[in-house]
């Protein structure tokens, strides 16, 4: 039974990890210690922790643990792709999916319960929002991902938290979280691999360019401010023009090969027509970006239809065409609503959001 006084060492970069031994025992490397039995040993227990002195382990087991999430469901898809469901703080829990493919496993992480945003096209948004994830509800999902690829002698290759939330709207914990992603006494994976992204919290582009050189996702879906002002609400805060001038800022510091990823949801009708991918491609003429396009994933009462595979081909060799390097993302897990903007966890709702949704699926089946 786990205590809420213990300190979740999960929680903890390697830094304050160092911090806090010197504070108890005088000796910063215990944190390196500790981090390799639990990260690539995958040890928990301190009583096991063989090269600790008997003096620490006694403060460990009596003020700290490493807790992981606790996995509350397991879904697989017939595509290989798995959801878990984990506990949050309360009664509360997320989702987490890993898209396993040929040489490379991709674990897409949650960073909120919920979302603070309500992007039109994404099912999360319409559960409301009940609070940030700390950096080891965070980090532990990537842990819990690692140990059940360990049993098949593989690992996690590539994180983007694309998940339930907006990252950038729980700065610190998703910082702290990329920093363990990429230490090598952690889980060592590569700076181009781990992916936060964000619907465009301005300012906090600019914050995290001080801090990492992770790679960074925009999800923009529209190519006006009209358009993108009803798919993506915080644009009305953050409209398209200051959004790309924190682009350009961004990747101005990731050296002359990397890129940025436009994420571009297709909805039929609304953002897919040829019009709108000539507009997109001037629109990203001076930034250096590829470009991902999602067909969009049906869930209940979305008001929303996927675009026909003709007009996604046409819309992805236009952009082709002009320079862009243009991928077509493939759906995985929809069977077990893993998709791309299909999450929805289990919410305790702060907002009346989730309620307003409920309402209007309700109505759909009644109709």
């Amino acid at each position: 039974m786990s205590d809420d006084t213990l300190i979740n060492l999960f929680n903890l970069p390697r830094e304050q990890f160092e911090s806090l031994c010197a504070q108890i025992d005088g000796k910063p490397y215990r944190a390196h210690q500790m981090m390799k039995w639990a990260y690539h040993q995958r040890e928990l227990d301190f009583g096991r922790m063989t090269n600790l002195s008997k003096t620490f382990r006694t403060w460990l087991n009596e003020h700290a643990e490493f807790k992981p999430p606790e996995v509350v469901q397991r879904l697989d898809s017939v595509d290989g792709t798995i959801k878990w469901l984990v506990r949050a703080a309360g009664e509360n829990c997320v989702e987490t999916v890993l898209i396993p493919e040929r040489g490379r496993n991709t674990l897409c992480v949650s960073s909120q319960v919920g979302c603070m945003l309500d992007c039109a096209f994404c099912s999360t948004g319409k559960q409301g929002f009940n609070g940030n994830l700390s950096t080891a509800e965070i980090v532990g999902q990537v842990w819990l991902a690692d140990q059940v690829l360990r049993e098949r002698g593989e690992s996690v290759t590539n994180v983007v938290l694309m998940g339930m939330g907006e990252p950038l709207l729980n700065f610190d914990a998703v910082m702290a979280a990329t920093r363990l992603m990429l230490d090598d006494l952690a889980f060592g994976i590569s700076k181009r691999r781990v992916t936060v992204s964000t619907a465009g919290v301005v300012p906090a582009i600019y914050e995290m360019a001080k801090l990492t050189d992770v790679s960074l996702a925009i999800s923009l879906h529209a190519p006006t401010d009209e358009l993108r002002n009803q798919l993506v609400p915080l644009n009305r805060k953050y409209p398209i023009a200051d959004l790309l001038a924190a682009c350009r800022h961004y990747v101005g510091g990731l050296g002359e090969k990397r890129t940025l990823t436009m994420e571009y949801t297709l909805l039929k009708g609304v953002n897919d027509q040829l019009e709108h991918a000539r507009q997109l491609a001037k629109l990203l003429r001076d930034v250096r970006c590829k470009i991902n396009l999602i067909p969009f994933n049906p869930f209940p009462a979305a008001g929303f239809e996927r675009p026909d595979e003709r007009s996604v081909r046409t819309f992805q060799s236009y952009l082709i065409n002009a320079g862009y390097a243009t991928m077509l993302r493939t759906t995985r897990g929809e069977d077990i609503n893993a998709a791309c903007g299909q999450l929805v966890g289990q919410v305790m709702d702060r907002t009346r959001r989730k309620e307003r949704y409920l309402a209007r699926v309700r109505a759909q089946e009644v109709a």
